[in-house]
């Protein structure tokens, strides 16, 4: 697996307290003692749930929380078990979004003695967060799905509850959204004309025409439900072929960005290594056995 932060969180000895504390923890407690902000728990082998935990503060994002989410999926991306990660927020809401009282000193107040040096260091704040979201959702190529806009379009699979609804607030603050919304609404909804809306007035989408645009795929009566049915989904998932998550994963994302040309060439070279896997040869026996995939057992990553 490629993921571009690895190699200074291994450095730091963070891993392996992360990881102990995820494999002897089976329901969510709160937030890890290494992180503020998130509850890691692991509902079952080959499953983590990271939940989002500031309820009283609406789960809203803060300063630590954006360092913490990177260090966390980084970590879980050395996790041989974990196949599907679950992405959740703790309390009533998924996200309230930015919190600017934490965030208020970087971004109204940046550093540097002038207008240059100024929009330098504020530039490089948005741009480290930006960027870090980026690696930390779209190259994270196990199976992800999030129950919860910025956070939400990165996922694999979005569910929500019958009372759910979904803003692009940034207008109504001052600011243009730049972690991720613009660039990826799009692509999730397929209709500009709605994105455009939705991002110019910030109006709250709610969840009926949310999966009528195809935000999210589900919407479920209520949380308890609904976390039952993203578990559900994520053991279909994790009883699959990681081999074959991951690869169809992989060239979905290729696919949306490049021609399909560019995408049947990408999957020529993909299969041509990836076919080599004994997890082929044991689907294809389960098949004609009429065995389930959860009867089979595959390897670890």
């Amino acid at each position: 697996m490629t993921f571009l932060f690895r190699s200074a969180l291994t450095k730091q000895g963070l891993l392996m307290p992360v990881l102990n504390a995820v494999r002897g923890m089976s329901t969510s407690t709160g937030p890890n003692p290494l992180f503020t902000t998130l509850s890691i728990t692991r509902p079952a082998d080959t499953i983590t749930h990271v939940e989002f935990c500031r309820p009283e503060k609406r789960n809203a994002m803060n300063k630590a929380f954006w360092s913490e989410m990177v260090d966390c999926f980084n970590q879980i991306a050395e996790d041989p078990e974990c196949r599907v990660v679950v992405f959740s927020g703790a309390g009533k809401l998924f996200t309230a979004g930015i919190d600017l009282m934490s965030m208020a000193s970087d971004i109204l107040q940046p550093e540097g003695d002038d207008t240059a040096r100024i929009s330098w260091n504020l530039r490089h704040i948005i741009v480290s967060k930006t960027s870090d979201c980026c690696h930390t959702w779209s190259m994270y190529w196990r199976g992800l799905v999030s129950t919860g806009v910025d956070l939400i379009t990165a996922c694999d699979i979005r569910l929500c509850t019958q009372d759910a609804w979904f803003q692009v607030k940034e207008v109504d603050i001052g600011l243009a959204a730049d972690v991720g919304t613009l660039q990826r609404l799009p692509k999730v909804i397929g209709s500009r004309s709605l994105v455009n809306e939705l991002a110019l007035t910030a109006r709250k989408m709610y969840a009926d025409e949310a999966k009528s645009c195809g935000l999210v795929s589900r919407v479920f009566p209520d949380k308890e439900t609904m976390m039952a049915g993203a578990m559900e989904m994520a053991e279909e998932i994790a009883s699959r072929s990681p081999v074959a998550v991951q690869g169809t994963k992989v060239n979905l994302i290729y696919s949306r960005d490049h021609s399909v040309p560019d995408g049947l060439n990408y999957m020529a070279t993909w299969n041509m290594s990836m076919l080599q896997t004994h997890d082929l040869m044991k689907s294809a026996q389960a098949a004609m056995e009429k065995k389930s995939p959860k009867e089979i057992t595959f390897s670890k990553l």
